[in-house]
């Protein structure tokens, strides 16, 4: 196969896992007590937030660096498992 059918093999994958979990993120606001599930996201110990009378400002830093550390991970494991 050539790599070009890899890589869109791959894409089709990608695209079927981010469907996948917004249909699941669609579906939690029906289930009772799952809307809240994720309500810790966003408000994490270091996101800044400023609100003043016309003004707001919102930072997710602490977010940011959790998102950056799940998806390393998760990439890393990958490439791992694609490199045996």
């Amino acid at each position: 196969m050539t790599e070009w059918g890899t890589l869109g093999k791959i894409f089709l994958g990608i695209g079927s896992l981010i469907a996948l979990v917004g249909l699941l993120l669609l579906l939690a606001d029906r289930i009772p007590g799952a809307g809240n599930l994720l309500g810790w996201f966003g408000r994490l110990p270091g996101d800044i937030s400023v609100k003043r009378d016309n003004f707001s400002f919102y930072f997710p830093l602490g977010t940011s660096l959790l998102l950056s550390v799940i998806l390393s991970l998760l990439f890393y494991f990958l490439s791992w498992i694609f490199r045996r």
